[in-house]
């Protein structure tokens, strides 16, 4: 059984960094697009950046130039690195990836559990 597993959220002051990280534990044929998505109390889960398998990248309008999502492939790990952090960015963040597993006939779409990230003014 496939899980990803997120580390690195945390509290951080306005203007600070923080950096997310996001790796399958279990076995794995091959991982395709990963996302960070985050959610914020009363609101709807948000899509903050994408990386393909071949390195290109989106991110929201609310978080360009202040995120930077990269892959290492050989460590089939996902990064966010949050920089100029905004009160605004508080949320629990998750990772979302297409993996293909031992067995499976293509891509199955995983969650993490989620790591809180807060922003104090």
């Amino acid at each position: 059984q496939v899980q990803l597993v997120e580390s690195g959220g945390g509290l951080v002051q306005a203007g600070g960094s923080l950096k997310l990280s996001c790796a399958p534990s279990g076995s794995t044929v091959s991982i395709g697009a990963m996302r960070w998505y985050r959610q914020a109390p009363g609101k709807q889960r948000e899509l903050v950046a994408s990386i393909r398998g071949g390195g290109n990248t989106n991110y929201a309008d609310s978080v360009k130039g202040r995120f930077t999502i990269s892959r290492d492939n050989a460590k089939n790990t996902v990064y966010l690195q949050m920089n100029s952090l905004k009160p605004e960015d508080t949320a629990v963040y998750y990772c979302n990836a297409d993996v293909m597993v031992y067995g499976s006939r293509g891509y199955i779409n995983y969650w993490g559990q989620g790591t809180q990230v807060t922003v104090s003014s």
